[in-house]
């Protein structure tokens, strides 16, 4: 068994705040992405939305594209509205054989208004729950059926937050519904990533590596703030340079025979954190850490 290591490219360029990154090409992204040694990328704003421009690029690089994340708005949407909507993303992904499509639902976020505190994000009555179970349980057997599985993404701000909400996504949604599970996001709500695993170790299909400067965290709870400003105050970064220990993790992971990808993602100002510089230092700290723990890396 062994695991694939991919990046995400935000480090370079964030689509929700052009300012950070916005005059990076795509070229110096992939390259440099290649070149700290990920075998994946997960797509961006700035990636072609055709896999005859896309693949290429990728090519060029070496590279696979390993996901990346759609924006639902399914608690407003139908499942048949959510559908069309997905249908451009769903075709290139499966053009590039990505392993799933990261989906967030993003109805009323809160995660990209830096006026909005952490603690006003929106929040699901019990019959809205039920109906959105039956309404994403639905849109994931579809997706499965065309060979694309739908990898839900909690995320801070989002109705879909904490621990307790993503174990009653899962609990409530049918085995179509599968996670991504981000620890950098479970740790900021304040879950455990290790407790989602060994609970849905069926159900994670995709992990993305991120890692938190508890300095930052505790300031962010604290002060209530916006999750732009978190971020903005550095409260993420790379696996390595946070307080997450990833031993633990990848020991489980060995253990139930994931071979999935571990995806290196953490929201950054470039100019404050040089992308490449610390995408090489999640590299070496992932790969350290999955030789520690016995897990081949698949170089593809």
């Amino acid at each position: 068994m062994s695991v694939k290591l991919g990046i995400a490219p935000i480090a370079w360029s964030n689509d929700d705040m052009p300012e950070l990154g916005g005059d990076t090409p795509l070229e110096q992204c992939l390259s440099e992405a290649s070149q700290a040694g990920y075998i994946g990328i997960e797509s961006g704003g700035k990636f072609p939305k055709t896999s005859k421009e896309l693949l290429p690029k990728l090519e060029k690089y070496n590279l696979k594209l390993c996901s990346g994340w759609y924006s639902g708005n399914l608690r407003k949407n139908s499942v048949e509205e959510e559908k069309k909507l997905i249908q451009n993303q769903l075709q290139l992904f499966k053009d590039c054989e990505a392993p799933c499509i990261v989906f967030a639902e993003v109805f009323e976020s809160i995660q990209g208004n830096p006026k909005k505190k952490l603690s006003s994000r929106p929040k699901m009555s019990n019959d809205e729950w039920k109906d959105y179970c039956v309404k994403i349980s639905e849109l994931a057997r579809y997706l499965e059926d065309e060979g694309m599985p739908l990898a839900y993404h909690h995320h801070m701000g989002t109705v879909i937050e904490t621990e307790e909400e993503t174990i009653r996504l899962l609990e409530n949604t049918g085995d179509s519904v599968k996670l991504t599970l981000d620890t950098g996001h479970m740790l900021f709500a304040r879950g455990n990533s290790i407790n989602i695993i060994n609970k849905f170790k069926e159900r994670v299909i995709h992990i993305h590596c991120k890692d938190i400067r508890e300095d930052v965290l505790k300031k962010a709870l604290s002060e209530d703030l916006s999750f732009r400003d978190a971020f903005l105050e550095g409260a993420f970064t790379v696996p390595g340079d946070g307080c997450i220990d990833y031993k633990p993790l990848f020991d489980i992971l060995k253990k139930n025979n994931y071979q999935g990808w571990l995806v290196v993602e953490a929201e950054q100002d470039p100019k404050k954190a040089n992308p490449l510089e610390y995408a090489i230092m999640g590299y070496k700290y992932i790969t350290d850490t999955l030789k520690k723990s016995n897990l081949e890396i698949d170089k593809l």
